[in-house]
């Protein structure tokens, strides 16, 4: 299954809007198939600088670009509860004309875990809110009226008409990687999102982060098998920067065409890369990142 190759990038919401624009709109000048943000709180080594909320980033980037679509990767249940989220993202879909997908993932134990005063869930317990989470919203932006009591989320005739833009209603991108969350990938998604194998960021091989990922790729389709579903028809996403290579694909345009062709012959459809923050762990530079955005994708069709 080896196709073209869409290339995104990631846009970290950590300028105010008066410069922060000005990368949304170079991205699509760009030629960028999609930008994303992260939707956290706040994350990692950016706790203590500015660091914006994804919803509203996300719909003044879709007031300054025309084509290119716009996404979280990824959203989580940490801090989110279906009913308004939905509500949040049919307006944005709305905005942007139905350019929007939807990264949604399990979740973690960062800031945002705690934020709101709970103690952080276990892996079983994200697991659990996160097989609610999904089917739930899933119904709450294709149905008019929504009623529905669960063990963690609840909506009582919860309106969201007219609905998305996009019919029956917005992609969903599944972030995951264990049995459980690939059969919700399986069952809901539109497209499939990984960052290849945390264990391997430290001390892994490149050669052990493909076979990491095949093996992933392995298991969605096993998934989608079990419910007669065709794997083809996900697209198949890499949010790149963790996995052992780390930073040196944007080196230059020959390491990032070797990079892809490598992850898309494991059946990746799209690249999600870092749009360049200097002095971070996304440090890269930015005319050898443009040149890789305007270029790659011709070398990788």
């Amino acid at each position: 299954m080896v196709g073209v190759m869409r290339l995104s990038t990631v846009i970290l919401p950590i300028h105010r809007w008066v410069e922060g624009q000005k990368n949304w709109r170079r991205a699509e000048e760009l030629g960028f198939h999609a930008a994303y943000t992260y939707d956290h709180l706040s994350w990692r080594t950016f706790r203590d600088g500015p660091w914006f909320g994804a919803i509203p980033t996300l719909t003044a980037a879709a007031t300054v670009t025309q084509s290119m679509r716009l996404g979280t990767l990824v959203t989580s249940p940490n801090f989110r509860h279906p009913v308004t989220l939905a509500k949040e993202l049919i307006s944005l879909d709305d905005v942007s004309g139905g350019r929007v997908t939807l990264g949604i993932g399990a979740g973690g134990n960062g800031f945002d875990a705690t934020a709101l005063g709970q103690e952080a869930w276990t892996p079983r317990e994200r697991a659990d809110r996160f097989a609610e989470f999904v089917p739930l919203l899933d119904r709450l932006l294709t149905e008019g009226a929504v009623s529905q009591r669960g063990a963690f989320y609840t909506a009582e005739e919860a309106r969201n008409i007219p609905g998305c833009v996009q019919r029956p209603r917005l992609p969903f991108a599944v972030a995951a990687t264990g049995p459980r969350g690939l059969r919700l990938a399986a069952r809901h998604g539109q497209a499939w999102v990984t960052t290849g194998d945390p264990k391997l960021y430290e001390t892994g091989t490149p050669e052990q982060s493909v076979a990491a990922l095949r093996g992933q790729a392995e298991r969605l389709d096993a998934a989608c098998a079990e419910i007669g579903r065709d794997a083809g028809e996900l697209d198949r996403i890499l949010l790149t920067g963790f996995t052992p290579d780390r930073g040196r694909p944007l080196e230059s345009l020959d390491a990032f065409v070797d990079f892809a062709g490598r992850h898309r012959e494991l059946g990746f459809t799209e690249l999600a890369v870092h749009w360049p923050i200097p002095e971070s762990d996304f440090a890269a530079d930015q005319a050898v990142f443009e040149k890789i955005a305007a270029e790659a994708p011709a070398q990788l069709r």
